[in-house]
């Protein structure tokens, strides 16, 4: 309500890319920030190359959708996780094919022990987490944390050199934990997709991330083909974002003007 804000404009920093014509505005702003993500995890914080072996954690989501596909087009072959029935599906109809789909649903399968198995016991070379499950009770209560892998199963299931990109903000490594991955020469890097407005000096790497050279271009191509729900006109758009805030949205939600 106008009666109740500061001010009549509010002026920020903004980026400006170039979208090409045969891109949607929903597509395009529905991609954005997961493909910023994406690259930041999968090109800067591990750079994947042919050859290499991703497991991407719910790949079933938006952002591991756009994950798995980045990574399967730098030719690596990618393990993923799926929470429910549904992911299952979804992500065994993904064309190209992820190499393995590993159902958590019931929170029985050993992750581990499964992408040893797939990668003849050498571990996976990049893993992109979901989380990763806290160890109070009533953390574990909940149903999605208890889906999440502990930490030592990703420790467990990495290579030598793997890289673990982690999502989790409040991540403790114990002296067994940093000793383990010292042995696998292993790098744990955070994954911050607002790193790029910290630095002045980052804003050129961001505007080809973005541009139609990476994220629009691969859009166009349909190298990338995101997760999107049907658009969302703005009288609703305080009721999505309280679905986004709950983490109740499996699919990207746009708003259309």
């Amino acid at each position: 309500e106008m009666s109740r804000t500061c001010c009549f404009y509010l002026f920020v920093s903004a980026n400006l890319v170039r979208k090409p014509e045969k891109v949607c505005w929903v597509e395009a702003a529905g991609t954005v920030r997961d493909g910023v993500r994406a690259y930041t995890a999968l090109h800067y914080l591990s750079q994947v190359s042919p050859g290499k072996t991703v497991l991407v954690m719910d790949g079933a989501s938006p952002f591991g959708t756009i994950a798995i596909q980045l990574a399967q087009h730098r030719g690596a072959k990618v393990i993923s996780t799926a929470y429910s029935l549904e992911d299952k599906q979804y992500l065994e109809r993904l064309r190209p094919p992820v190499a393995r789909v590993i159902d958590v649903s019931n929170g029985n399968i050993d992750v581990a022990e499964s992408c040893l198995e797939e990668t003849g016991g050498l571990g996976v070379d990049i893993v992109l987490d979901a989380g990763v499950k806290l160890y109070s009770a009533e953390d574990e209560s909940a149903s999605k944390s208890r889906l999440l892998p502990h930490k030592h199963d990703i420790i467990t299931l990495l290579g030598v050199g793997g890289h673990w990109i982690t999502t989790e903000k409040y991540l403790q490594l114990d002296p067994p934990d940093s000793h383990s991955l010292f042995l696998r020469g292993a790098t744990v890097s955070f994954l911050n997709d607002e790193i790029w407005n910290l630095s002045n000096i980052q804003q050129g790497k961001y505007l080809y991330i973005l541009s139609d050279e990476d994220i629009m271009e691969k859009l166009s191509s349909n190298i990338f083909r995101p997760q999107l729900d049907e658009p969302i006109p703005l009288y609703e758009a305080k009721v999505s974002m309280e679905i986004v805030q709950k983490n109740e949205a499996r699919k990207r939600q746009v708003i259309q003007f």
